[in-house]
């Protein structure tokens, strides 16, 4: 794995699209990829090799597959994936936080997108376990931040721990804003720590209403940790229209599906055709 000062500033088109097809089929042949995109093996060779040093791939005889199920991609790498996914996940979901309210903020990129959107929210309350978290709303002009205790990772500043479960169950908040690693078939949530899994759930315990933000990436992805149950969510934001298990076990427990538009980002009406399901797509 390359250093975080050698990461790419961000993927070309190209290594984006091949991420999303290794994501799909799991492995994906140098020779597959090079017919795919109508260049040659060697500037396939090039993207797989730029791919892996990153941690978003790993190589095998021929071609490329997903990384480890026991270890998640480098927190650096993990920022120039799919960053204006992110931040319109981040943006959807801070427009379903009202000012005035009290919120948890777990770890990951994309709860970091969410915290940059919500800046400009007013009277706000937000207890966090991410330190990126913590300085991306210091100076927020009407914003407390209530940090956690615990031990901090140095990879990504994440607070884990049992102190931390400890801070955590003090309180009941209004929302948890989640990520998460993968959501397998069977709508079961994934990661990688135990350590993070335990606080995570204990900041489900303690919220009254529970949203997740997941790009693309995350559905069909292994991890080696169970967190819990699609069904316990009460609203998934993602970026694109998700596998068809996903509309299912949502649909099965109640919950809302938040697909944000490309051109926006922002909430909109109710798609007629979901809406026995209470499935929603943003325009």
């Amino acid at each position: 794995m390359i250093a975080a000062e050698d990461l790419p500033i961000g993927l070309n088109g190209r290594q984006q699209a091949m991420l999303d097809l290794v994501q799909e089929q799991g492995f994906v042949s140098v020779e597959a990829l090079a017919q795919h995109f109508a260049v040659t093996a060697q500037t396939i060779r090039r993207d797989i090799n730029a791919l892996c040093g990153a941690g978003l791939l790993r190589r095998y005889h021929g071609g490329a597959g997903l990384p480890s199920s026991v270890e998640n991609v480098h927190y650096q790498a993990r920022r120039i994936l799919l960053p204006e996914a992110k931040a319109r996940i981040g943006a959807a979901i801070a427009a379903r936080i009202p000012d005035k309210a009290s919120v948890f903020i777990t770890l990951g990129t994309t709860t970091e997108a969410v915290a940059l959107a919500l800046r400009q929210h007013q009277g706000l309350r937000v207890i966090t376990n991410n330190l990126n978290v913590a300085t991306a709303m210091a100076d927020s002009p009407d914003c407390e931040v209530i940090v956690a205790g615990g031990v901090v990772r140095q990879r990504d500043r994440g607070i884990t721990g049992e102190a931390t479960i400890d801070f955590v169950n003090q309180f009941k908040v209004d929302y948890a804003v989640l990520g998460i690693s993968g959501i397998e078939a069977d709508g079961t949530l994934l990661d990688f720590d135990y350590h993070e899994v335990r606080v995570i759930q204990a900041i489900m315990r303690n919220a009254r209403s529970t949203l997740l933000g997941a790009d693309h990436s995350k559905f069909g992805r292994n991890a080696m940790v169970r967190v819990a149950s699609l069904g316990e969510i009460d609203e998934l934001h993602t970026d694109a229209e998700p596998p068809a298990y996903v509309r299912r076990v949502m649909n099965e427990h109640g919950g809302r599906l938040m697909v944000t538009d490309a051109a926006s980002g922002t909430p909109g009406s109710l798609d007629s055709d979901r809406r026995s399901g209470m499935f929603e797509t943003e325009h």
